[in-house]
């Protein structure tokens, strides 16, 4: 045992000094790649590490931060009803939203990359422009007005299936459905462009080689072929999925006001925003965005764990 614990450690110093060999040959590539890694240091690992240290302390910005320990986590899981009630709405839009999303996005760039070039391109931009317009929850917010002078509610009168103006907005019964439809009508956004360019990257002599191989229809060239040719823009649309579904915020805000009625569109991001912005209590705040952070990156390996099997 102790001759195999020895042989392990000179294995693991002489690949160390091998790796190292290559840094220093490779020492050019390393200071093209310095700006973007300070960059990336700067605005996404010190503010990870920093609002992880700041999760065990009781800090309002405007006093130093007091060590409390997991005493922020303890409240937020056994004490805060209402971010119990912000986790399981988050989850709700996540499982709902994330996955058709997801497939919708990845269905409409399959169908557009069937159309000729000068068709796709004007496609590609009917369908991405609602991920990117500003006025697009002042349009919903007039869609869905709780009187008689809101489109969804004069048609449905019109149409003789209810009686009288429902409360869209402000109902806690309908709140979450309405604010999961404007998200899933936004959620043609990055996933989608980076499909659409995976697709178009596929090596066009393998559809050849697989029919001859036996491919015989549609589906199996896009199970077999196209999907394995594309795992990374896959994986990249997967990743902005989980990002965009834990991250909702503005839609639930906008449309259902803050804080909205019984907490009923309340989310993770909501709650975050309401701790950190309104009451200043930061280290309650990051406390929340820690745990956030947690559950996007294990749904994160879960999805690239069914990623992998893919086309296998």
């Amino acid at each position: 045992m102790a001759e195999y614990i020895k042989k392990y450690f000179q294995l693991r110093k002489h690949n160390a000094k091998v790796a190292w060999k290559k840094a220093k040959r490779s020492k050019m590539c390393y200071l093209f790649i310095l700006p973007y890694a300070v960059l990336f240091t700067m605005f996404y690992i010190l503010p990870v590490c920093t609002s992880i240290f700041f999760s065990f302390t009781n800090y309002n910005i405007l006093e130093s931060p007091d060590f409390i320990g997991i005493t922020n986590y303890v409240n937020l899981i056994l004490q805060d009803d209402i971010f119990l009630q912000a986790i399981k709405n988050t989850f709700l839009i996540a499982v709902i939203t994330g996955p058709l999303g997801y497939m919708a996005a990845f269905l409409f760039a399959w169908l557009i990359n069937e159309l000729p070039r000068w068709v796709r391109t004007i496609a590609v931009v009917v369908f991405y422009a609602p991920s990117i317009a500003g006025t697009v929850f002042q349009i919903f917010t007039i869609f869905f007005r709780g009187d008689a002078y809101g489109y969804v509610n004069s048609i449905l009168m019109e149409m003789g299936l209810i009686d009288g103006p429902i409360l869209w907005l402000t109902n806690p019964k309908y709140m979450l459905p309405v604010c999961m439809g404007v998200i899933l009508w936004m959620s043609l956004g990055t996933s989608f462009l980076s499909f659409v360019a995976g697709l178009q990257g596929v090596d066009r002599s393998m559809y050849e080689a697989g029919y001859m191989d036996g491919i015989k229809n549609r589906w199996q060239e896009l199970w077999y072929i196209t999907l394995p040719s594309m795992k990374p823009m896959l994986m990249f649309g997967a990743v902005m999925t989980i990002t965009q579904s834990f991250g909702v915020c503005d839609v639930t805000m906008a449309l259902c006001g803050y804080p909205s009625t019984d907490y009923a569109a309340r989310t993770v991001v909501t709650h975050l925003f309401d701790y950190g912005f309104s009451r200043f209590e930061m280290g309650y705040a990051s406390a929340i965005a820690t745990l956030l952070f947690l559950m996007m990156i294990l749904c994160n390996k879960a999805i690239q764990s069914l990623l992998r099997r893919v086309g296998t």
